[in-house]
């Protein structure tokens, strides 16, 4: 008989032994139960059969025991279920063949065949497999002299040890999934988390990045003829890129939590900067706005501010924080619109990003062109869940 030993693979039933350790541990297990086995060793002793039935019989046990070795030893896995469902018609054969012309302490050999086919078989097989290999052990025994005195105190060890082993490779092949599942989790995980740091970083840099662009070509065009103004953009620059640099060290640690009034007062310098003339909201005081939602929307004023900066040649940009009351629930609003070139939004990672932090606060996100014509301008607009939890 054939048991399982430990959850870290040291000789599992349904896996050939990878190693010289799963092998000893594995053949000690095995070798354990064949002591079951003294029965049949003690009647060729002394059951007073003569000199060719002994020499038939034990050569019958050898090839008995060599091949239920093998055959949970080696395992189904390493071979097809045909050929595991003979090995074990010929484990039957032989047990049936040696019980009624030696007697009946060859029963037990029936409890070998019923393990066996548990240990080796998939469950669809076994569940059939080892109730046959019980059925025909009544069988035999009510054929042997004797033999139904024997039956009651095999009957239960062939039936429940089978379904114990079936119930073990069960066991051990849903433990085998739910590592593997374990596995993928933490891979998605692992995933996710580079996701959200790249959209983090791409949030951070291309706002920053942008605003030293554009104050390195003020910077270049005053000079030489303005060096007092020139020498304010340098020390622009070098502000934005000091914060820039505790920015992306915040958003690596996971700490930084963007608010409203901190990217309406960035948007304000960033715009200016790129003489863009801003109307923008003194501020938003809502208290019961959730930390998770106001991060939502002070990215989105960021991304959409680095946008117009960038790609819009706008010459005005508003932007409004309104709150409404929909069939849903109040929700806070911003939108950002300008009088660029506008046309069609451009899916990329900076929307993806922003629709991703949105919809994880149950909110949504819409862009395009301003007009009608779709060259009047082009407008952001994010909505949040007042209530949204964090």
């Amino acid at each position: 008989m054939a048991l399982t030993q430990d959850p870290d693979g040291l000789g599992r039933i349904g896996q050939a032994p990878e190693s010289t350790t799963h092998k000893v541990v594995k053949s000690l297990w095995i070798g354990i139960w064949l002591f079951y086995l003294s029965a049949p060793v003690t009647d060729l002793v002394r059951g007073g059969h003569g000199t060719a039935a002994r020499l038939l019989g034990g050569l019958g046990l050898l090839a008995f025991t060599g091949w239920y070795l093998v055959l949970v030893f080696r395992t189904a896995k390493l071979m097809p279920v045909a050929r595991v469902l003979l090995s074990l018609a010929v484990l039957a054969t032989q047990a049936a063949v040696l019980s009624l012309t030696l007697g009946r302490e060859w029963l037990v050999l029936f409890v070998y065949v019923s393990i066996s086919s548990g240990a080796a078989l998939p469950g669809e097989y076994s569940r059939w497999t080892v109730p046959g290999a019980t059925a025909l052990l009544t069988a035999v025994a009510f054929s042997v002299p004797g033999g139904d005195e024997y039956l009651a105190g095999l009957l239960i060890p062939a039936l429940m040890g089978g379904f114990a082993m079936v119930g073990v490779r069960a066991m051990i092949r849903t433990t085998t999934e739910l590592r593997q599942a374990r596995a993928t989790v933490a891979q998605l995980a692992a995933n996710e988390e580079r996701l959200r740091m790249a959209r983090d970083l791409h949030d951070l840099l291309g706002h920053s990045l942008s605003l030293i662009t554009l104050k390195s070509e003020l910077a270049g065009r005053m000079l030489p003829g303005q060096p007092e103004r020139a020498a304010q953009q340098v020390a622009d620059i070098e502000r934005v890129s000091r914060q820039a640099l505790v920015d992306v060290r915040e958003a690596v640690s996971g700490y930084r939590r963007p608010t409203l009034p901190g990217e309406l007062a960035g948007a304000r310098t960033a715009l200016a900067a790129a003489g863009v003339t801003a109307d923008l909201p003194a501020g938003f005081e809502d208290g019961s706005l959730p930390e998770e939602a106001e991060s939502a929307l002070a990215w989105s004023l960021r991304e959409a501010v680095t946008n117009v900066v960038r790609h819009s040649g706008a010459r005005r940009c508003t932007v409004t924080l309104t709150t409404r009351q929909t069939l849903a629930g109040a929700v806070v609003e911003l939108a950002v619109s300008d009088d660029g070139t506008g046309g069609a939004a451009v899916p990329g990672n900076g929307l993806t990003g922003l629709t991703e932090r949105l919809e994880a606060v149950g909110g949504t996100l819409s862009a395009g062109p301003a007009g009608r014509g779709g060259t009047s301008g082009f407008r952001l607009l994010a909505r949040v869940p007042l209530g949204s939890g964090s």
